[in-house]
């Protein structure tokens, strides 16, 4: 398109300075032709004139022009070969020079085209004929010079140059956004943005790759928010089945024996009084297991669906762990084992009392069941700006390390018919790590290196919690 315009402005300037050339050339031919006609009406001796005009076009491109004067038909005066009054004896082709006609004429003599003019006085007496030879001089002013031609092309070429690397960053947009939404389209993953232009065009198509990306991962980020959710809630789904399976399996096992003995009693109207009592100590003792399943059942309940329902308090666990100590004796709740603590007068966190009470009670009666010790211990193993750091250990047996990642499962045992026996429900470690987790702390469990197991578990201080607040 800008070929085609450039040529435009070209013909046309072209044609407009071939014009004006013409004018300028056929102004000088005319300017003789008029001093002539205005020396004869004046009565003016052309002989001085003629001789003026050779000297003055002499080595110009009117060097050589020939001027015949015609009075009465006769010629009267000539500059250069006169020029025959009747034109027909040469031959003539018609040829446009600026505003007036000129006849190209060729003469064979000299082999040679002129420009042949005639003009005629208003009386008709006087024809005066002007013949301008075409020569190099002649035709270089006629033409344009070619140092025109040379600027109009590297003009062209310079502009042609321009446009073209001004239209390719634009393109380069086009083409870098247009396979921007193919891959869009397709799922492909676009990776030209620092192929952009640095231009208002470029930054506009990096915005817009920008928010495609953002979108992009927004809409990454809400799948995998989803996919976790699902999994979160087939995984409650499951934990719950193969809870209810566990505490259906659970409660069979005692409501069995107490149903056997209830039936033996019932069947046997004769029996003994020591048998008798006997069965009814069983079933007591069932029943109290099954009584501590189902507390364990519901505490961990609460803690898993209710944990955002536990009211928080401040809670000195030095005052804490200090009740259950003078409690022991009375409750039996360690057996034969000694317990021991060391946790400063000032350790305060952010808890719920009765469950920290029950979870450091849980801990307790864990190791007086299953440790095989004589000792158990809680101590402040240290602190940071947030949290207090404990540990519980016994110096019991400890368990194989096959065991460790599961104790927190529920319903696990290392020993079951040992567990079963003693009384436990495979409910009374979750339980501590529910209540631990749900108050914003963290627990693991590792067996000693001089024998025995370990819980580590973290609470966070009171002083934290309040500046969350």
């Amino acid at each position: 398109m800008l070929c085609i315009v450039f040529g435009l402005i070209i013909f046309y300037q072209y044609k407009r300075e071939a014009d004006y050339r013409s004018k300028v050339f056929a102004a000088e031919l005319d300017l003789i032709d008029n001093r002539i006609l205005d020396a004869y009406h004046n009565d003016i001796n052309l002989r001085g004139f003629f001789s003026f005009l050779q000297q003055f076009f002499k080595e110009s491109m009117f060097e050589g022009v020939r001027v015949s004067v015609y009075v009465n038909e006769r010629l009267y005066y000539s500059l250069g070969v006169p020029l025959p009054y009747d034109i027909s004896e040469i031959e003539m082709r018609n040829s446009n020079v600026g505003d007036n006609d000129y006849t190209r004429v060729f003469d064979s003599d000299e082999e040679r085209f002129y420009f042949l003019s005639t003009v005629k006085s208003e009386d008709g007496k006087v024809v005066i004929r002007t013949a301008m030879p075409y020569n190099e001089k002649v035709h270089d002013a006629l033409d344009i010079d070619k140092t025109v031609w040379l600027v109009i092309i590297i003009s062209l070429v310079l502009t042609l140059i321009v446009t073209y690397y001004s239209t390719r960053v634009l393109s380069r947009n086009i083409i870098l956004l247009k396979d921007f939404a193919y891959r869009a389209a397709t799922g492909g993953r676009f990776t030209g943005l620092d192929k952009f232009p640095r231009n208002e065009l470029g930054d506009i198509s990096r915005e817009i790759v920008k928010l495609y990306r953002e979108r992009g991962k927004a809409v990454e980020q809400l799948n995998r928010e989803r996919k976790i959710a699902v999994h979160a809630i087939e995984e409650k789904a499951r934990v719950t089945r193969q809870m209810t399976n566990n505490i259906n399996h659970e409660i069979k096992t005692p409501v069995g024996i107490i149903r056997g003995y209830l039936e033996s009693i019932l069947g046997d109207p004769d029996m003994d009084a020591e048998t008798r009592t006997h069965f009814l100590e069983r079933m007591l003792s069932n029943v109290e297991r099954l009584t501590s399943l189902l507390n364990d059942v519901s505490t961990m309940t609460r803690l898993e669906n209710g944990a955002d329902m536990i009211a928080v308090d401040r809670v000195n666990m030095h005052e804490l762990v200090y009740q259950i100590e003078n409690d022991l004796p009375a409750s039996n709740l360690a057996g034969s084992m000694s317990f021991e603590f060391d946790i400063p007068v000032d350790c305060e966190v952010s808890g719920n009392y009765n469950l920290l009470n029950g979870m450091i009670c849980g801990l307790i009666r864990n190791s007086a069941l299953h440790s095989g010790g004589t000792e158990i211990g809680l101590k402040l193993l240290s602190e940071n700006e947030r949290f207090y750091v404990f540990s519980f250990y016994d110096n019991g047996n400890g368990v194989g390390e096959e065991h460790i990642p599961h104790l927190f499962e529920r319903f696990y045992r290392v020993d079951t018919g040992r567990s079963r026996k003693v009384g436990g429900t495979g409910l009374g470690l979750p339980i501590v790590k529910s209540t631990i987790v749900s108050l914003g702390g963290t627990v693991s469990v590792r067996n000693r290196s001089n024998g025995g197991l370990e819980f580590i578990f973290t609470l966070p201080k009171w002083s934290d919690y309040k500046k969350l607040l």
